[in-house]
């Protein structure tokens, strides 16, 4: 069936002939078969009626075995890389990445006896030179936060096959809808089911989907670790799955048309999204990708001063930080998602103090390049 098929009916339960899977809001079951402790039933251990259904339909829609929700986008992300790593362990992880794991990574992996090293997405030929006998897992994201680059996919998967290790890739900024890296290869799919997955920014979520095995000792892991999501907030994200298909055609024809009319602008420098033939990673997003997402970034010729004149104009953007809801929503980087690097680190990725990030919402594409029209007049 087709994903927006999927995202309706997979994992769907009629209980008691309820067309919607109610919340079972009880911490604790009656389960007289349990063989091991992770078969109790219990809140805590992920396997209530809302959190079973939530994983058959995310398995299902990312093409996966099987899947996990977690608390939070973070914590699906520790916990696998937790899961799948082992003290004294060596981790190959990309440059440009999501300012929270960039900062697990460096300050508090070490701790646990983790070793990592940066790699560049799209120099595969370099990486080679990083590997160690203790290297065990690479990890990538599909879009890098907020650059927008495209890592070289395709050769993240045959290296990590080459090489025997596990690959993670977070694919948060692409959504199910515009790439399912399972398919070409991936061994763990990662989301931040905040973003575009709930799409209505009034839930915390994460969400992990491949093999039974791997998402079995992850889930083991996370049990331990009580990083479980709430019943209710896994209602939510049920429902918002169930439009997501929707939702992305108008975030992926947000993202192009703003794109577009930022970089006919004498006011802007710089505009970074995989969706314009400029972009470095044009042809490899074209091939790859269903459609190029929502989120933008951009930088202008008056620098700091000039991206702070431009979000005091705006009208429709919230300045928040966040993606993938049906509003649009607007940050300085430097501020918000990677405030936690240092100078040194926001300039070896080129992070600038001006750049701006845009998430696009699914207003009409029309009303938003209007409102950046007039914001832009008055910088």
């Amino acid at each position: 069936m087709d994903i927006q098929t999927r995202l309706v009916h997979a994992g769907e339960e009629r209980i008691n002939g309820a067309v919607v899977l109610p919340i079972f809001q009880s911490s604790t079951f009656v389960s007289p078969k349990e063989e091991e402790y992770h078969d109790i039933r219990y809140l805590r251990l992920n396997n209530t009626p809302n959190h079973r259904a939530l994983h058959a339909k995310l398995a299902a829609v990312c093409g996966g075995e099987d899947a996990l929700v977690a608390g939070s986008g973070m914590a699906a992300i520790t916990t696998a890389l937790i899961t799948v790593l082992n003290s004294g362990d060596h981790l190959l992880i990309q440059d440009c990445l999501y300012g929270g794991t960039h900062s697990f990574v460096t300050q508090d992996a070490p701790g646990l006896g983790l070793s990592y090293d940066f790699i560049a997405g799209n120099a595969p030929e370099t990486w080679a030179a990083k590997l160690r006998p203790e290297t065990k897992a690479i990890y990538v994201e599909t879009m890098t936060n907020p650059l927008m680059e495209v890592a070289d996919l395709e050769a993240v998967v045959a290296f990590a096959r080459e090489h025997g290790l596990v690959s993670l890739i977070d694919n948060t900024f692409a959504s199910p809808c515009n790439f399912r890296p399972l398919r070409i290869g991936f061994d763990i799919e990662l989301h931040s089911a905040t973003k575009y997955l709930n799409g209505h920014s009034d839930i915390v979520a994460g969400v992990v989907v491949g093999s039974a095995e791997h998402v079995k000792a992850i889930k083991h892991k996370l049990n331990h670790l009580g990083g479980s999501l709430d019943v209710h907030a896994c209602f939510l994200l049920q429902r918002g799955l169930k439009t997501l298909s929707l939702r992305m055609r108008q975030h992926d024809e947000n993202g192009l048309r703003l794109s577009h009319f930022l970089a006919e602008q004498e006011q802007v420098a710089q505009v970074n999204y995989p969706g314009l033939e400029s972009h470095p990673q044009y042809e490899r997003a074209q091939r790859l990708f269903a459609g190029a997402g929502g989120v933008l970034s951009f930088e202008l010729h008056g620098g700091v001063e000039a991206a702070e004149r431009l979000l005091s104009k705006l009208v429709l953007p919230a300045s928040a930080p966040s993606l993938g809801g049906v509003e649009t929503l607007i940050t300085r980087p430097v501020t918000t998602s990677h405030s936690g690097l240092s100078r040194e680190e926001l300039a070896a990725i080129g992070i600038a103090d001006g750049l701006v990030r845009v998430a696009c919402g699914i207003e009409a594409a029309e009303d938003l390049c209007a409102d950046f029209a007039q914001a832009l007049a008055g910088v």
